[in-house]
């Protein structure tokens, strides 16, 4: 089965994951897809495979080289899509030798594909494009990654003239909210390094990310009829945007680019009697990372000072930069590297401007770069994957197992 075949038939699941279940997976959806991708597996004739009841499937593929001394690389891809937009009963469309031109995604609705708002197009013209029916979200993120892993899988088996040691594979739950990482159980997965296949267009490494941190600032106020307030209401809707503009404009998502932290403000929920502000505080670098935590500190103390007691604030971290895990073992990112060359892919190594499941696997003893799966404006609606980009990906799994092998 091609690498296509297998995605097209993939993303009819609907794995959309949902952070307020509490459960693992948080849908059943993921189990319904994880279930139907382990008897894939054992059709395949991989052997240890495991899918355990939090919905994490792992397998191998033995080695078929008599050497004891090549390490096991794994490669790992998540079951879920984004909460961001409804995956269910995806459409999707192969646009044949993209022209350069708008895609008229659904005519009804007036969902249009442009490179006017998306020029990232361009630089697939006259290539086969994957896209949705402009009702859903695709799944590229990352059912492109699952469908390449197995693909590369099944090309070593029916290749044996490719030597390679123990290839482990995984596919987890609940990446896209935060938590696919959480009961990914790294000692029974007994890699020595793994890539996740989770990255944007092609060519893409990543080794280094936000570290990350959510922060909840409450404000109580008091409310008494507007009529005779005075000197009595404490009004938390306006404390709450007195301490929003307090945060420099600038240094926001829609400001900021490459190495650059931020704080974004994603929700407020608020009456006059209580209202909360919740950010998510990103930066590459640790110590900006702490003094912006810092700052959340510093403003509710200010806060507090006008209004006494009014402000409280609970800062969680999420996940930290990978990079300090990544470097003392750089050579795992070379292979990847030297792989993509070996397979016409000019490698593009640049930051994750988010997480992935491959920081917190960094960190729990599993170094863990990340690799495209080839798709782009993951999300939503406008989602695409130009198949040549999936079809390399699945050539960079192959080259990084033979790699491995030849040391």
């Amino acid at each position: 089965m091609t690498v296509v075949d297998r995605f097209l038939q993939y993303v009819k699941f609907d794995t959309q994951s949902d952070e307020l279940t509490n459960m693992t997976p948080s849908t059943p959806g993921q189990m319904i897809f994880a279930q139907h991708l382990e008897k894939e597996l054992h059709k395949l004739g991989l052997k240890d495979i495991s899918l355990d009841d939090n919905g994490y499937l792992m397998a191998t593929l033995p080695a078929n080289s008599s050497r004891k001394d090549i390490p096991t690389v794994g490669f790992i891809a998540h079951l879920d899509t984004s909460p961001d937009m409804s995956g269910r009963h995806v459409s999707p469309r192969i646009v044949e030798a993209y022209d350069g031109g708008d895609i008229t995604l659904n005519s009804d609705k007036g969902v249009v594909l442009s490179p006017a708002e998306f020029p990232e197009l361009k630089h697939y013209v006259g290539q086969d494009l994957i896209v949705t029916d402009g009702n859903t979200l695709l799944g590229a993120d990352d059912k492109a990654g699952i469908a390449e892993i197995i693909t590369a899988v099944e090309y070593l088996i029916m290749h044996p003239e490719i030597e390679h040691g123990d290839v482990r594979i995984a596919f987890n739950p609940d990446e896209e909210i935060g938590k696919g990482a959480h009961k990914f159980d790294v000692k029974r997965f007994n890699a020595d390094w793994a890539y996740t296949m989770d990255g944007g267009e092609i060519g893409e490494l990543e080794y280094e990310n936000f570290n990350a941190a959510v922060a909840k600032v409450t404000f109580t106020g008091r409310n008494v009829h507007p009529g005779y307030a005075k000197h009595k209401m404490i009004n938390s809707i306006r404390i709450a945007t007195q301490f929003a503009i307090m945060l420099p404009r600038w240094e926001t998502p829609e400001h900021t680019e490459g190495y650059e932290g931020f704080y974004h403000l994603i929700s407020i929920d608020g009456t006059v009697e209580k209202t909360t502000l919740t950010y998510i505080i990103r930066d590459h670098d640790r110590d900006r990372f702490e003094r912006r935590k810092k700052e959340f500190e510093h403003l509710t103390r200010k806060i507090n000072h006008e209004f006494p007691g009014v402000a409280s604030l609970e800062i969680s971290d999420q996940y930290y930069n990978m990079r300090e895990k990544i470097e003392p073992v750089k050579h795992i990112v070379d292979i990847a590297v030297q792989a993509m060359k070996n397979v016409e892919v000019t490698p593009h190594v640049v930051p994750i401007r988010g997480g992935t499941d491959g920081a917190q696997l960094s960190f729990m003893g599993l170094p863990c770069p990340n690799i495209f799966a080839g798709g782009l404006n993951f999300h939503g609606r406008y989602e695409f994957v130009p198949i040549p980009s999936m079809e390399k990906a699945t050539d960079v799994i192959v080259e990084i197992a033979r790699l491995v092998a030849a040391g």
